[in-house]
């Protein structure tokens, strides 16, 4: 560790030390607003470069707070230490800056596992109002993004979609409202699947047909998920769900019961494009007989599907 950075450590009596395990970016960013709202200071650090592999995607966040408290994960445990201390700094200089861990970095002695080089921005936050417009803007399920431009040490709130990455000068970070299931269907399957999900962090909504339409309760960011043993009952969501735009639908059944789907899809009007949106037989284990191995391959399936609609 660079001299600098211990004087620091020793001057301000505290050792970095994480508040608490998270990955996910609306709880980073919560910590952050909450600390400024405190009246204390804090630094964003994000992940602005990857040289060969690393453990976290483009754009990933920690935030610092004065007192060496930090959340998030720019790597995979290996630089979060070290980056809190450049963050400490940060909010004592005032002055953001770069650091390089890894391949092109001049600290021999921080290395990567997976042999690769990150680059990560640290930014002292002075204004909690790009991060609650984001926040904002994810609790609304639309989504946002973040855009900081180092020559001028400003972050700002995207309201308009965006891909995470560098543009005109600056690196903008998307992010997107969190993953919604809608839950279809009065069976020890939707039960299992609806736990499972619960515990993996997805919001649930499940669907009673007595309550309205369940197309206003579909989005590009909601899985649809029909676990009924009865096709008649699944109709309803299912057709709500071809004038939406959900990211995923599956449902429940074998290849000869979704033959039986397909045919009365084809009757009710829908064309062969529309009926392929459907994964049938759900999830990604064949014959999967007891509920809660069903409800692991289906989440399994939409965190595919997820991951592939991100990288698009």
């Amino acid at each position: 560790m660079p001299h600098s950075l211990f004087n620091l450590a020793d001057d301000l009596r505290q050792t970095p030390e994480q508040a608490f395990l998270t990955d996910d970016s609306r709880e980073i960013l919560r910590f952050a607003v909450e600390t400024l709202m405190a009246g204390k200071e804090a630094a964003l650090v994000m992940l602005t470069e990857i040289r060969g592999g690393a453990a976290r995607s483009l754009g990933a966040q920690m935030v610092v707070r004065e007192d060496g408290q930090y959340c998030g994960f720019v790597s995979g445990g290996c630089v979060e230490a070290a980056a809190a201390f450049e963050a400490l700094e940060v909010i004592v200089s005032g002055q953001d800056r770069e650091v390089r861990y890894g391949q092109g970095s001049p600290w021999f002695d921080i290395v990567l596992p997976c042999g690769g080089g990150i680059t990560l921005a640290i930014h002292k936050l002075r204004s909690a109002q790009p991060l609650l417009a984001v926040l904002n803007r994810l609790a609304q399920r639309q989504p946002a993004g973040l855009r900081y431009t180092p020559q001028t040490q400003m972050l700002t709130c995207l309201s308009e979609p965006t891909l995470t990455g560098w543009h005109n000068q600056g690196i903008e970070i998307a992010f997107q409202p969190c993953v919604r299931l809608l839950i279809h269907g009065n069976s020890i399957e939707a039960q299992a699947t609806a736990e499972l999900a619960a515990a993996a962090g997805y919001a649930i909504c499940p669907f009673d047909p007595c309550s309205g339409d369940p197309g206003s309760l579909i989005d590009a960011d909601t899985a649809v998920i029909l676990l009924w043993h009865d096709l008649h009952r699944e109709l309803p969501v299912l057709q709500a769900a071809r004038d939406a735009t959900p990211f995923y639908i599956g449902a429940l059944g074998s290849q000869r019961t979704h033959s039986q789907r397909r045919q009365k899809l084809i009757e009710l009007g829908w064309r062969d494009d529309e009926i392929a949106r459907i994964k049938a037989p759900i999830g990604i284990f064949p014959k999967a007989r007891d509920a809660r191995t069903l409800a692991l391959s289906v989440l399994a399936d939409v965190a595919a599907a997820r991951l592939r609609q991100d990288e698009c």
